[in-house]
This record gives C-alpha cells, structure tokens and sequence, in this order.
C-alpha cells in the first residue's frame, strides 16, 4: 500500500470517526459506574450472585482501562483500527477488546452469570463489529448486558442488549456457521 493511499484512508476513517468521542475525553472509571453496571447485571435474574454482579461489573469496568494502555490506544477507535492493520498498534481491533474482556471474565468462573460473545453487522455492507455479553446463567444472549470496550477506546459502552441502539447483535457461532 502506497503512503498516499495510505493517507487517504486514515483521513476517510478520520471524517466518519467523529461520531466516537476520542480516548480520555469521557471521565475515568468511577465507583458509580461499577455501582451502576452491579446493579444491573444483579437486575439480570433473581438467582445471580450479587458478589459475582460486584466482580463483574469491576472487571467489565476497569479492564478496558488497562487494555487502552496495554493497546497504546491515543486515537477514536477506527483511526486505531488502521494503525493496527497497518502495523503501528499491537492488538485494538473490536475483536481483541471483546475476546480480551471475555477471558479476563471468563478467568473468575462465575457459577450464575454467562458469557456470550456477539457479532453486529455481519451481513452488512458496514464493518462487522464484536463484543462480550453477560447474561443470567442459561438466559439468552439477548437478556444480556453488552459490555463493549472498544467503542469508546477503554470506557466501556455497556447497555441492555435490545437497547444498544447502534447494534443488531447476532450470536457468534451464528455468523461464523453462516460465513
């Protein structure tokens, strides 16, 4: 890839990544968002642990925060896409985050709260976007929580999964079954 082109994709994505607020401009992880998040996931179903909601909630909270530094993240999150396809960024791509996340969750062994990860636009002429999402053990998917990381660079987006408006989110298995 030439540097011109290469130019010009980075101010391409730069135009249509104004809508994502740039890293660091959002406050800092707060106790009243892990407070919040808590609440909800307990909210999820009357058999979730509210310590595992507590732990939950703290990792799905301030892990992104320590991957926006282990992903040298300084740019919106399609501006650090490129740099990782180009090379210039270890890891940063929505899957990393969602996969990350994923693993660091998935390390406590939670006994009432599942794990689901998801897929968004895939038969779309956007980019395919990925995230994790807990539920209530043996609740769908769709009766989860969206924990996703990457769409503010480290300050998690989290929402009921019917109410991200931004996203469709499919099953993973399903998408990949499909492609």
């Amino acid at each position: 890839m030439t540097l011109l082109r290469s130019l010009a994709i980075i101010a391409c994505l730069a135009l249509t990544a104004c809508s994502a607020p740039p890293p660091g401009a959002e406050t800092a992880s707060t106790r009243s968002e892990v407070t919040d998040l808590a609440r909800a996931i307990r909210a999820l179903g009357p058999h979730v642990d509210p310590q595992e909601a507590d732990m939950a909630a703290e990792i799905a909270i301030t892990y992104p925060l320590a991957l926006r530094a282990q992903y040298e993240v300084t740019d919106p999150p399609l501006i650090h896409n490129t740099k990782v396809n180009m090379g210039l960024r270890p890891r940063g791509l929505c899957w990393h985050w969602a996969e990350d996340l994923e693993n660091r969750l998935a390390a406590e062994n939670f006994q009432t709260l599942d794990l689901h990860r998801a897929i968004a636009n895939a038969d779309k002429l956007r980019i395919d976007h990925s995230t994790v999402i807990v539920s209530a053990q043996g609740a769908t998917m769709e009766q989860g929580i969206v924990l996703d990381g990457w769409r503010k660079g480290g300050d998690l987006f989290w929402s009921l999964v019917p109410e991200d408006r931004r996203y469709e989110w499919e099953r993973r298995d399903v998408v990949f079954a499909r492609r």
